[in-house]
């Protein structure tokens, strides 16, 4: 079965870093692009940055840009966040997920999710 699954999140002051990592099984991996979202207390789950399958591309949304990059392994079925100058209002729940085609149909998935919480 799919499976996604979330590490490196922790706690961490403001302008410091974090890299999460998200380990994917179930699927071949290199066919997909993957997405990182993240749900903050209060909000819903909102997309914080997307990687093509070859890793040519990606997207981030603009309260992260500059700041965070993602980037994937396919030969180690892994995608990666590197989150710098993190600020207050990153803290969330961060999601791996994938978008994954069964013959016809595409079934979304995504992991536990990882806690990153930025305070001082």
């Amino acid at each position: 079965q799919v499976q996604l699954v979330e590490s490196g999140g922790g706690l961490v002051q403001p302008g410091g870093s974090l890299r999460l990592s998200c380990a994917a099984s179930g699927f071949t991996f290199s066919n997909y692009a993957m997405t990182w979202y993240r749900r903050a207390p209060e909000k819903e789950r909102e997309p914080v940055a997307t990687i093509s399958h070859r890793g040519s591309s990606t997207n981030y949304a603009d309260s992260v840009k500059g700041r965070f990059t993602i980037s994937r392994d396919n030969g180690k079925n892994t995608v990666y966040l590197q989150m710098n100058s993190l600020k207050p209002d990153d803290t969330a729940v961060y999601y791996c997920g994938a978008v994954v085609q069964h013959g016809s149909n595409w079934t979304p998935y995504w992991g536990q999710g990882t806690q990153v919480t930025v305070s001082s």
